[in-house]
């Protein structure tokens, strides 16, 4: 397998699914720092500008998209790689535009982000590889939906129920059974 040739920067605010993905970058041998927010990632970026950047689209209340170019400036062959589950053309194309490299479905697996950053990776063909057109769970796609509109409302389950036009129990029933990163005890 080729490694970078230095390291990378991951940045999401799901910090599970982060520290996730930099086990399995380092278990490749793949240093990462990472970052929550655009402040952390511009914070680590500038101390130590990396190789690549994995960058989730929508960091809180932020947008991915605003990090594109401050991280192209410090670091012109910087490999930046914009990761998300609220894909869509208009937004893949304002990445590209912006200067983002490549443009994954979030989960993004190790083998597609090595295949994005254009790295070989010899023990690919034994590994089980998800399909380019796997489709994501529909269980993924109605939590990131629901959390979609608390976010637009502001946190707010009654005003977030009626912009999904169910009744509120129902949402609160389904924001019981996965806890929000608010209530992770590990965190």
């Amino acid at each position: 397998m080729t490694v970078p040739s230095s390291h990378g920067l991951l940045v999401d605010d799901d910090p599970l699914y982060l520290r996730t993905l930099q086990r399995s970058l380092a278990r490749r041998e793949i240093e990462t720092a990472t970052a929550h927010d655009i402040a952390g990632a511009l914070e680590q970026a500038t101390r130590a500008p990396p190789a690549f950047a994995l960058i989730d689209l929508k960091l809180g209340g932020e947008s991915g998209l605003a990090l594109i170019q401050p991280l192209r400036a410090l670091r012109a062959d910087m490999r930046i790689l914009l990761v998300t589950g609220y894909a869509s053309i208009a937004t893949a194309v304002e990445a590209i535009k912006l200067g983002a490299d490549d443009y994954l479905p979030k989960p993004a697996t190790v083998p597609m982000i090595l295949r994005a950053l254009g790295e070989a990776d010899e023990g690919e063909e034994h590994e089980e590889v998800e399909p380019p057109d796997a489709m994501t769970p529909i269980s993924r796609l109605q939590w990131e939906h629901i959390q979609q509109a608390l976010h637009e409302t502001g946190g707010n389950v009654s005003a977030a129920a009626r912009l999904l036009g169910m009744h509120r129990r129902s949402l609160q029933r389904k924001l019981l059974k996965r806890p929000s990163p608010e209530r992770d005890p590990n965190r």
